[in-house]
């Protein structure tokens, strides 16, 4: 847990003043010692040596337990706190949109191996950097089209974005505008506070009237820029659209930077949002950590011959025994369920430990999901009977390529949540993907009937034969499905840009 002094407060300072009970309980035991002396008439210096002392009268006393007692309860009722409260349901988390300019000079290569790679190599780590966040997917050209909601599988989102293609959009272009446009539209079924970053090696000067007003008519999004090349770009064309867009104008370096960078404005902006909306900021009270010393504390009231030395042991041996984010620990299991400490794991990105330790089927599935293991997941999603459980059935059938149960079990998710966007839309997805893949099929099964198929996939451009029976074998089945994602996008581009009528 990281303690960011600059925001350390006391959420009811008042209870300090209980340290001042403390502080006079200190001073009381302090004037013992000298009570002997005051009350007696013999010599101070020969009363040292009067007064017999038993064994238990060394160290600590009752009245310096009580003191120590109430200065670490007026602390911890004080309420130490330096983090913000975010509602359990919510992921404290800045929702992203990205969106890819393509066309052919982002096939230049000053930025190895070339400047899309780049980009899409940057969204990858974006999606690694903030996992369990909500990343979304444009692709924009002399049109922008939305190529995946936000998500929090980054696997489905990196099949989308390696599918992405330089000639992928027909009109020549940079509508940055229209950019802008679907992400604050895409935006507004989520939560407040998104940002859209703009991964371009250039701008249309023409549009930047359009793009100031999308920005200001989205006063919730964010804007970034993020210039990607490192010769012959626009500067002033580039700084004309940050401006325009009110946005921040980076440029693309494919070091860590480029990551803190964005993750650090998506972040604050989605805190500051939040915190506009809430009206105030909630903070979380971390006083109830001092509950360990004070149980200790309490133990040790019973106990005889203690002394300050064998406290200090046991204050130490508890230290080093508490529950840590790297190791199992005998405390954890006493005080932590399964589930809880299932959670702990979870919300550290340990999703195989999490998986391990949950016994809750929804998270058990959701940690084994997020570790990659399918399988698993599946077995457990499959006892969970909520849209949430059938909706992750369906989902992690998806990543299994087992797309006819996916579809039905997306059915059976609407039906227990009518009118669920998010189910809707994975639908939709996984309903194009079989329907560019059936109709690459019929490609594939009017060769010409020489009981070969040619597979262009295979190294070095040999051609593979296989029997013509097995054309829809699970090896073709997932042949197509690798070339599916570019041509089902290049089609869809086509689709909208025809029903938009050439509209901007």
């Amino acid at each position: 847990m990281d303690l960011d002094l600059s925001a350390f407060h006391f959420l009811r300072p008042w209870w300090l003043l209980g340290l001042l009970g403390a502080a006079l309980a200190w001073w009381v035991r302090r004037g013992e010692g000298d009570a002997v002396g005051r009350a007696s008439r013999i010599s101070p210096v020969l009363l040292p040596y009067l007064i017999v002392r038993s064994s238990g009268s060394r160290g600590p006393r009752p009245i310096d337990v009580l003191a120590l007692i109430l200065a670490i309860g007026s602390v911890a009722a004080a309420g130490p706190a330096w983090h913000r409260d975010q509602p359990e349901f919510l992921d404290n988390v800045a929702p992203l949109i990205v969106a890819v300019a393509l066309g052919p000079s982002m096939d230049g290569a000053d930025v190895p191996p070339t400047r899309l790679e780049a980009a899409k190599h940057l969204v990858r780590d974006l999606a690694a950097r903030r996992a369990g966040a909500k990343t979304g997917l444009i692709a924009y050209g002399g049109s922008s089209h939305l190529v995946l909601p936000p998500t929090d599988d980054a696997n489905l989102l990196d099949l989308f974005t390696q599918a992405l293609a330089s000639d992928l959009i027909g009109p020549q272009g940079r509508d940055a505008a229209g950019a802008i446009a679907l992400a604050a539209q895409v935006l507004a079924a989520e939560r407040a506070g998104g940002t859209l970053l703009l991964l371009t090696d250039g701008a249309d000067a023409g549009s930047l009237d359009a793009v100031r007003q999308r920005a200001q008519a989205a006063p919730d999004l964010q804007v970034l820029v993020m210039a990607v090349g490192q010769s012959g770009l626009d500067k002033d064309a580039l700084q004309g659209l940050a401006r325009a867009a009110g946005a921040p104008l980076g440029s693309l370096s494919a070091t860590p930077d480029d990551l803190d960078w964005v993750t650090l404005h998506a972040q604050q902006h989605f805190q500051a949002v939040q915190d506009a909306q809430s009206g105030a900021i909630r903070w979380k009270d971390a006083g109830y950590w001092l509950c360990w010393p004070l149980a200790l504390l309490a133990w040790l009231t019973v106990r005889r011959g203690w002394n300050v030395a064998w406290m200090a042991a046991i204050l130490i041996a508890v230290s080093v025994g508490m529950p840590t984010e790297s190791r199992a620990n005998p405390l954890a299991d006493a005080f932590l369920t399964p589930d809880q400490q299932g959670r702990r794991a979870f919300d550290s990105g340990r999703f195989e430990e999490a998986a391990a330790r949950f016994q809750d089927p929804y998270w058990k599935g959701r940690a084994a999901y997020q570790a990659g293991k399918y399988a698993d997941a599946l077995a457990a999603f499959s006892k969970v009977e909520t849209p949430e459980g059938v909706f992750y059935v369906a989902n992690t059938q998806t990543r299994l390529r087992q797309y006819d149960a996916a579809l039905a079990a997306y059915d059976r998710a609407l039906a227990l949540s009518p009118g669920w966007e998010a189910a809707a839309v994975n639908r939709g997805i996984v309903e194009r993907l079989l329907a560019a893949m059936s109709q690459e099929q019929q490609g594939d099964q009017a060769e010409p009937p020489d009981q070969t198929i040619a597979d262009k996939t295979a190294k070095g451009g040999k051609m593979v034969a296989a029997p013509v029976a097995q054309a829809a074998s699970e090896e073709v089945w997932l042949r197509n499905l690798t070339l599916s994602p570019t041509r089902f996008l290049r089609g869809r581009f086509a689709v909208e840009d025809a029903a938009a009528g050439g509209r901007p």
